[in-house]
């Protein structure tokens, strides 16, 4: 505060223009351009909050979402962020909707897009050499 205050009564003694007053205090021109404009429009030095948590848009929606995970459990991400999109207007993207989830502790089940992998069977492999070596080289080494 005593800076703030020593810097804006420089300014009004009127004696130095604020690029000096800044090198001379080692601030900013636009600090000393914010501190003046706060104390003429709000008439007061005192620093703002600082930090805070960022509140997602998507938790004003939680029990809609609770709701629609309910009706849908198998969804993917991508249909969770549209059936959201449809009931509350909100977009969010599926990183945002996976990080509700974990915050909602939520399980998200997985749908299987490709069959399961089918079983090989060992008579497909043959018992020919690989390459252009013929047996007999390849039995020498």
């Amino acid at each position: 505060m005593d800076l703030r205050e020593r810097i804006v009564n420089a300014l009004g003694k009127g004696d130095s223009s604020i690029r000096k007053i800044a090198q001379r205090f080692a601030v900013s021109k636009n600090t000393v351009e914010r501190l003046i404009n706060q104390k003429r429009t709000q008439g007061h030095l005192v620093p703002r909050k600082q930090g805070g948590t960022m509140v997602s848009p998507v938790m004003q929606y939680k029990d809609q979402l609770v709701a629609i995970f309910e009706q849908h459990p198998d969804a993917t991400l991508a249909e969770y962020c549209e059936l959201l999109f449809d009931e509350t207007g909100l977009w969010v993207s599926q990183s945002t909707m996976c990080r509700t989830f974990q915050r909602l502790n939520l399980p998200r089940k997985k749908r299987r897009f490709a069959p399961a992998k089918l079983e090989v069977n060992a008579s497909n492999f043959s018992d020919k050499p690989i390459g252009n070596r013929s047996q007999q080289s390849v039995s020498k080494i």
